[in-house]
């Protein structure tokens, strides 16, 4: 199992983010914003931030760092690490179904995640076999895009993807994520999608409108 940090909104939850941080960071890395989605008008949730295995990143000249997948050039899709991001799935999946053993509803579990965290969102967020709450997409891209629209799962078809970028990303560039809302739109998925001014992080305004699209997907039906 993952190591992770756990967070509780209120005693009991009744709902849980599932929350993965980019290329090297860990678990703490977004610790911090959960006070300022402002979200005492949800129920209770249980956000939970994994950290991902150390290892050595191509692009990086080998550096070993945290990470999801093996990064093997800038172009980001032009060679995937498509192991690595199958065996991570695994294990993030792993925790989806810890918190369902711990009374925790699929369709009150959100995936999100930033830059390599939100490709592994969108990974597993398309592919997985019951219906979830929503995922948030934040800085990153759909990874092997050219098995996505076979793999699709049909329970998530209509799951709502809130999905954010920085206008100023050079990590990450627009126009791959934009390339990436294009091709979700055209499967069919119904994708909330935002532009911020700003480089490869987060800002006031984006959550805010992650607090809004959190309410929406977690209201009591």
């Amino acid at each position: 199992m993952l190591p992770c940090i756990e967070l509780e909104t209120s005693p009991n939850p009744t709902a849980a983010v599932i929350w993965l941080h980019g290329l090297g960071a860990d678990g703490n890395d977004f610790v911090p914003i959960i006070p300022e989605l402002k979200l005492a008008a949800c129920p209770g949730i249980r956000f939970v931030f994994p950290s991902a295995p150390s290892m050595p990143i191509t692009v990086n000249g080998g550096y070993v760092m945290p990470a999801w997948y093996d990064i093997i050039g800038r172009n980001l899709t032009d060679q995937e690490d498509a192991a690595g991001i199958q065996k991570s799935a695994a294990a993030i999946v792993r925790l989806i179904e810890k918190e369902v053993e711990r009374g925790i509803a699929y369709d009150k579990i959100v995936l999100a995640g930033f830059s390599q965290g939100c490709a592994m969102a969108l990974h597993i967020g398309l592919r997985f076999p019951h219906r979830l709450a929503g995922i948030i997409a934040l800085s990153g891209y759909l990874p092997l895009a050219m098995t996505a629209n076979i793999e699709k799962h049909a329970a998530n078809a209509k799951t709502l993807v809130f999905m954010a970028h920085g206008t100023y990303d050079p990590v990450v560039t627009l126009d791959r994520a934009q390339a990436s809302h294009a091709l979700l739109e055209k499967m069919g998925y119904q994708v909330d999608w935002n532009e911020y001014p700003m480089e490869h992080s987060v800002n006031h305004e984006e959550l805010m409108d992650i607090s809004r699209f959190l309410q929406e997907v977690l209201a009591a039906k």
